[in-house]
């Protein structure tokens, strides 16, 4: 896969960025709680740097009310597909017991309310529900596994290209 140069050096300033963020906390810090007070103010800045990046992230992903944009809706509707075939596989784990109650509940939740997102194609959503019904019985593999195949060729099909 080739990436940009643009693309190569917007991911490194921002990764020096984290770093001086997360460096900077630890020195204040430092002085004025010592080591203890370093790893608070490390752990700090690192959890405000990642809630920055997430909300950062999720106004950049939605696109503003009434606008369509194609590749947005598409790589959104990507995400419907992996979340609903994390939530199979949590279902339907290759070793028996290999996932935990929580986990598999956590999966659901996230798959659920991706499929449930109101931008997405309305024959996504019905085939996402459709998938996530199957999984939910949990008692054929294979149907579950049709299923999701069937959600990504929908998927595939609601592209603008297609």
């Amino acid at each position: 896969m080739k990436v940009s140069p643009g693309t190569r050096m917007h991911v490194l300033l921002t990764m020096v960025m984290v770093v001086c963020v997360v460096a900077g906390g630890a020195c204040f810090g430092f002085v004025f709680g010592g080591w203890a007070g370093a790893a608070v103010g490390a752990g700090t800045s690192s959890v405000g740097v990642g809630l920055g990046g997430f909300f950062h992230s999720q106004i950049a992903v939605d696109p503003p009310p009434g606008v369509r944009t194609g590749s947005a809706l598409e790589g959104i509707a990507d995400v419907v597909v992996m979340g609903v075939a994390l939530y199979e596989a949590a279902v339907f784990p290759v070793v028996p017991g290999g996932v935990s109650d929580r986990e598999q509940k956590a999966r659901r939740t996230v798959a659920y309310r991706l499929a449930a997102y109101d931008g997405l194609p309305r024959a996504v959503r019905i085939s996402a529900a459709g998938a996530l019904e199957v999984i939910d019985e949990g008692l054929d593999k294979q149907r579950a596994r049709t299923a999701v195949k069937e959600l990504s060729l929908t998927v595939y099909d609601s592209r603008s290209g297609h």
